[in-house]
């Protein structure tokens, strides 16, 4: 598989969002994440706006599905989104109904491993229960809260080999990590590329960060496109 670069629009207007969304694509990313303060904030107006400006771009909604997985799905997929994320830490149920959804509407499922006690047991049973992407992921108050209690925090290398080994589909390392951190995935056999919060926004504010970020962001997808193909067959 040929590695893609994800920006996750994790900004709170629909405005803002177009507008990081248009410099990323000019950039050289591949597809555009609504990302969940983009949700909360915009609603499914967010995702149509996206697929309205950007009709033959892939769209992925950052839901976070816990529960009424089904719903959510088909609304997210009716608004133009190409994939949209459960957690594994829902109930298998709602695993399940969310990827009937994704198989009766044509869109993709990713797993969210976030908070598993086990995080490579979380990414095995998403492929199990029949997601199409696991995301290997850190969550932002957790890494916060250990290191505000001057402890070392965890980041999603610290795993992703083993993750990535213990499944057949496609993954994405989100949390915490540097620029170079992100632009190395690949080299761990992770060909999702994911940049957001703190790369390309600002953690604290969810606002486009200052800085050249198209410069930025084009000198990351060139050095990620140039990796070649990944293998994600490895078991």
């Amino acid at each position: 598989m040929k590695p893609i670069v994800q920006i996750s629009l994790d900004v709170t207007t629909i405005e803002e969002a177009l507008e990081t969304a248009d410099l990323a694509l000019r950039a050289g990313v591949d597809w555009l994440e609504a990302g969940t303060p983009l949700i909360l904030a915009e609603g499914l107006r967010a995702v149509r706006e996206l697929r309205a400006r950007f009709p033959e771009t892939p769209i992925i909604a950052d839901l976070k599905t816990m529960d009424g997985g089904y719903l959510e799905a088909e609304m997210m997929a009716k608004a133009g989104a190409n994939y949209v994320v459960v957690m594994a830490r829902a109930h298998e149920e709602t695993i399940r109904v969310v990827c009937k959804a994704g198989k009766d509407y044509g869109i993709g499922v990713m797993g969210d491993n976030l908070g598993c006690p086990d995080m490579v047991a979380g990414a095995r049973l998403l492929e199990e229960l029949g997601c199409d992407v696991v995301i290997h992921h850190i969550g932002y108050d957790e890494r916060r809260g250990i290191a505000a209690r001057g402890e070392k925090a965890p980041t999603p290398l610290d795993q992703l080999r083993e993750v990535v080994a213990a499944v057949n589909i496609p993954v994405q390392a989100v949390g915490g990590m540097s620029i170079e951190q992100a632009i190395e995935c690949p080299k761990y056999g992770a060909p999702l590329v994911v940049i957001g919060a703190p790369l390309a926004i600002n953690p604290d504010r969810f606002e486009q960060a200052g800085g050249n970020l198209e410069q930025v962001l084009k000198q990351i997808c060139d050095e990620v496109h140039a990796h070649g193909d990944v293998s994600i067959t490895t078991k």
